[in-house]
């Protein structure tokens, strides 16, 4: 028996008395971000304990989304569960075997709460999804909904235009002549674009550093605040947040030799000016912002031909 036959899917549900929102929430969709996980199993205690009432509606757990990367406490089994996330007729890696059960399940909620962490250290950030529009990329027509929701998980920075600027590095990648999966806009879909295209709001907390103490709590409190917006829950209603910073993405920068190296440790949201040297490649050429913005999501560890980095810019939506 391989180690994935010995694995198995676990999501816990909770129906209240009421009829309501049906809400999902995810921990460890990579397994080394635990922080969901932890939170996820407290709130479930807390519900089975009658600490925590679920009055209305319906909502599903799942602490461990993928319990093959979580055996092994690395990102991914076979390949990124958050990427081209879609049920297969014949399933080749785990992620795929996933897909197959967890798919369905997105489907049959109306909202996502999918709690991530990052590489490295940075506060806590809640990733939105478009705003409303008939586009073919991601058409979209619940962004005051989402955005609602995303004002009371307790954050105060919030970041969006995910897959626009992944389409435009897809774009990229097809212009230089890649061939691999990474140059395809459908492996831009995970979780959140795979609910909204099913009907549904979603959002990606992003909690903390994988190993930051408090990104349990930041990724517990978010829960109970989601609970309660939605009226699952017989808390009271949180307030949404009284200041915000908001951030769009607009281009991803990827890695593409493994002696491409960061010129200084970045964290994500360090601010960037335009023309400063935010790496070099392997030849020596330096990579450097176009203008003054942020760096988001660097990676020193990207495989060559994934992403490396993003640059965002200041936003008005939030």
């Amino acid at each position: 028996m391989s180690e994935a036959d010995s694995l198995h899917f676990q999501s816990v549900s909770f129906t209240g008395l009421a009829p309501g929102a049906r809400l999902i929430v995810l921990g460890a969709v990579h397994g080394n971000e635990t922080c969901g996980t932890r939170a996820i199993r407290r709130v479930i205690g807390e519900i089975e304990s009658g600490q925590l009432r679920i009055a209305a509606g319906h909502v599903t757990f799942i602490p461990v989304t993928n319990p093959l990367a979580y055996a092994r406490h690395q990102r991914m089994g076979d390949r990124n569960l958050n990427r081209n996330l879609v049920p297969t007729d014949t399933p080749a890696e785990f992620e795929d075997r996933i897909a197959n059960w967890l798919c369905p399940l997105l489907a049959q909620h109306d909202a996502l709460l999918d709690l991530h962490s990052f590489h490295t250290a940075g506060d806590p950030f809640v990733m939105l999804g478009p705003e409303n529009n008939r586009g073919t990329l991601e058409p979209f027509a619940r962004a005051a909904e989402e955005t609602a929701l995303a004002l009371v998980l307790g954050v105060h920075r919030f970041v969006d235009g995910w897959l626009d600027t992944y389409a435009a590095g897809v774009a990229r990648r097809l212009a230089a002549g890649a061939s691999s999966r990474e140059a395809d806009v459908h492996y831009g879909v995970g979780t959140t674009e795979y609910m909204r295209a099913h009907g549904g709001i979603a959002l990606t907390l992003e909690c903390g550093q994988h190993d930051d103490p408090a990104a349990p709590e930041v990724a517990y409190r978010a829960i109970h605040h989601a609970l309660a917006h939605l009226h699952l829950s017989a808390e009271a209603a949180p307030a949404p947040v009284d200041h915000t910073e908001a951030l769009r993405l607009y281009q991803v920068v990827d890695r593409a030799h493994a002696d491409d190296a960061f010129a200084r440790p970045w964290s994500s949201f360090d601010p960037v000016r335009a023309g400063e040297v935010i790496g070099t490649r392997h030849d020596g050429t330096p990579v450097q912002a176009d203008r003054d913005g942020h760096i988001v999501f660097p990676n020193p560890n990207a495989l060559p031909g994934q992403e490396w980095f993003y640059l965002a810019r200041r936003s008005t939506r939030v």
